[in-house]
């Protein structure tokens, strides 16, 4: 009885757990080798890729048929009806060709022929059977067809009833099991292309959106519709019927989060210790802290800490000297004590008094200078962790390339096996991944060099993915500072790699004119009042410079002295006297005095007037 308890114990235990792992099943379907119209290329080609992706999203139990008859399609969906029973997720994804016929869409089997209208109800398998085999799984239900090609049946059938309608593409469908949807890759009533590679655009956009973590399908089914327009000339629109809840109802759940574990970088212990020494305060602390990290980035940021500390220790000592002269000098006061005395006190309170403002200005001098290395200290860790978040983020899309080239060789591989017989049932079987170099586009390789060029210090930029003649020179740089030889024109993996294995900061510090390093960031350089910053980034003192007369104000000069010298001179009263019978005067502007007789001016001065004359112009 006892073995057989244990033998019972152990059979529910494996019955349930196995019940319990087939929580998502998919059963995949592709139809292309028709016998009463021409083949089909793509539908097994799409059937392949689909398989491989939810084998890659982690699908429990995956069905890949191709080629099936009507019997076969009956069958298959009869077992995934009962696989979908112990399921949480149910997913069809069908590719060949499909008919509408009234209102109803009919999935085409390969062996249909398809000669009369009322044939459809015979050869072919409703869209309500595939509703039905997937309406047991108990939170999502998806129908995915691909089915909605140019059908050539409906050309060549004929009408045992003139009124009965076959449309064009697909009907419109409302599923009324909650949390159904039916996604169709053209709009009903329009066909969809199969476009010109060995996949059709839709069955290519699902592989790229349906399997991302996380993703609500709804948001997936849009991105998906946005990615068929574009690549087909917004010729051909997906579309889906069916609602769900409220909540996100991704096809693959979300990755939990592990919380961030501790950083493996010789910083964070100098970090740690900084922050411990920062939150005693005292002077000791600081010395300690110096003892151990005598220099770096963290060393020069404790030294200003250490300055403010002595600062506000010489302001406590001065403001005490103050007091105390301020005291002796009120006392000599009370005391009536001699005027020299008094004198001399108040010269020393003065003193005193000066030397406790000069210390007070120091301390908030000291004070500022604390608070704007504690400024630049934040600054420098959030631009650490925004780099190291973006060596995250490339590492996480080199491993996602990685997997995704090996979901790419896992379906070459089971692409090129062949199917033992047209009725035969085939799995998805996983393949070991290759061991070849991952094919990242050159942006995307651009995009991780970048990221590990600004982590090193050798690049200030962005990681855009553009490999310009400023990330060339910053490769350049970790070149010359890290011996290698690389060519700066590529981003190459092997640059990658080397640069990956460096720890810390490669490339020195450098700075615009007008600023100097200080540990990972760069500081303005303030001169004080008279100085100026000059090319060698130093201080220096500003020259007077006295007025020097320009070139234009010379030649100013120079024509005005030209013009006065040019122009005629202007009359000018004269220095003659003229003296008759009326008696003696000035002679007037522009006249002068000739004698009458020899012309002897001599008349004039004696007064001899009646011998000379005047004569004007």
């Amino acid at each position: 009885m006892g073995a057989f308890r244990w033998f019972s114990l152990f059979f529910f235990i494996l019955a349930c757990g196995s019940a319990h792992a087939e929580r998502r099943v998919a059963l995949v379907i592709g139809n292309s080798a028709y016998k009463s119209v021409p083949r089909l290329a793509n539908p097994a080609n799409d059937a392949a890729l689909v398989g491989g992706m939810f084998k890659k999203a982690g699908f429990d139990w995956i069905d890949l048929r191709t080629d099936l008859n009507a019997t076969e399609m009956r069958k298959a969906l009869r077992d995934f009806g009962g696989r979908a029973r112990d399921a949480e997720v149910a997913v069809i994804y069908y590719a060949g060709h499909g008919i509408e016929l009234d209102g109803t869409n009919y999935l085409i089997p390969t062996d249909a022929t398809l000669e009369t209208d009322s044939d459809v109800l015979d050869e072919t398998v409703a869209l309500d059977r595939a509703l039905f085999a997937v309406e047991p799984a108990k939170q999502l239900r998806l129908v995915i067809l691909d089915a909605c090609r140019d059908n050539p049946f409906a050309k060549t059938m004929k009408r045992t009833v003139a009124a009965r309608a076959i449309g064009r593409g697909l009907a419109k469908i409302e599923p009324t099991s909650p949390n159904t949807m039916i996604a169709f890759a053209a709009k009903a009533g329009s066909t969809a292309s199969d476009g010109d590679s060995k996949n059709s655009p839709f069955a290519a956009a699902l592989v790229e959106r349906l399997p991302m973590p996380g993703l609500d399908l709804r948001k997936a089914f849009g991105f998906i519709r946005d990615d068929v327009l574009k690549n087909t000339g917004y010729k051909q629109e997906p579309y889906v019927y069916g609602s769900l809840g409220g909540d996100d109802v991704p096809l693959v759940p979300a990755k939990p989060v592990a919380a961030p574990g501790p950083q493996a970088s010789p910083q964070d212990a100098v970090r740690r210790d900084y922050e411990l020494a920062l939150q005693a305060g005292e002077k000791d602390a600081w010395h300690a802290f110096l003892r151990t990290y005598p220099d770096g980035f963290y060393a020069d940021l404790a030294k200003v800490q250490l300055r403010k500390i002595e600062a506000e220790q010489a302001r406590s000592a001065a403001a005490e000297k103050a007091r105390q002269a301020e005291d002796e000098k009120a006392r000599l006061a009370a005391d009536r004590a001699k005027k020299a005395e008094q004198d001399k006190a108040a010269a020393a309170a003065k003193i005193a008094e000066d030397a406790r403002l000069a210390a007070e200005k120091a301390k908030q001098v000291e004070e500022a200078k604390a608070a704007a290395a504690e400024q630049r200290r934040k600054e420098a860790e959030t631009a650490v962790a925004k780099a190291l978040a973006e060596k995250q983020t490339a590492e996480k899309a080199l491993a996602d390339k990685i997997a995704s080239d090996t979901a790419a060789a896992e379906l070459a591989a089971r692409q090129s096996a062949e199917k033992a017989n047209d009725g035969g049932e085939q799995k998805v079987a996983a393949i070991a991944p290759t061991s070849s170099q991952p094919t990242l586009s050159p942006r995307e390789t651009a995009k991780l060099v970048q990221s590990e060029l600004r982590r090193v210090g050798c690049l200030s930029g962005a990681a855009d993915g553009d490999w310009n003649a400023a990330s060339q020179r910053s490769l350049s740089t970790f070149n010359k500072y890290a011996g290698t030889k690389f060519d700066a024109k590529l981003a190459s993996f092997d640059a990658l790699d080397t640069i990956k294995a460096k720890p810390g900061r490669v490339c020195p510090q450098v700075c615009d004119r007008g600023f100097r390093a200080d540990g990972d960031t760069c500081v303005k350089i303030a001169c004080r009042v008279g100085y100026r910053v000059n090319d060698d980034n130093e201080c220096e003192k500003v020259q007077d410079k006295k007025p020097v007369a320009s070139r234009e104000e010379s030649k100013k000069r120079d024509a005005e002295r030209k013009q006065v010298e040019t122009s005629p001179s202007k009359p000018q009263a004269s220095s003659q006297i003229f003296c008759n019978a009326a008696g003696c005067r000035p002679v007037g502007k522009g006249c002068r005095i000739e004698s009458a007789s020899s012309g002897d001016m001599s008349s004039v001065m004696t007064g001899q007037a009646g011998r000379s004359r005047e004569v004007c112009n």
